[in-house]
């Protein structure tokens, strides 16, 4: 099984002003369990803009995926945004 979860398209504006070698990147969340296993993980795609294809895949635990879920929580917080948002 796999199912896309959501993605975010590369768009131009989203690039901090003043920035001119900042990645061009799209990123896609997914779930999947073609593993031998067949343990279910989150697939976190990151993809350069106008290379389909040639992406970095993170095949992620549960375990990963809350660690990673902190991390951007605690980094929202640092910038003064509401994490809950």
């Amino acid at each position: 099984m796999r199912r896309s979860i959501d993605d975010q398209p590369f768009n131009e504006a989203d690039l901090p002003p003043g920035d001119e070698d900042a990645a061009r990147l799209s990123w896609a969340v997914a779930i999947c369990d073609d593993y031998d296993d067949s343990e279910p993980r989150v697939v976190l795609t990151a993809e350069e803009y106008g290379k389909p294809g040639t992406g970095l895949i993170f095949h992620l635990t549960p375990d990963h995926t809350r660690r990673l879920r902190r991390a951007l929580h605690d980094a929202l917080r640092e910038i003064g945004e509401r994490p809950g948002d």
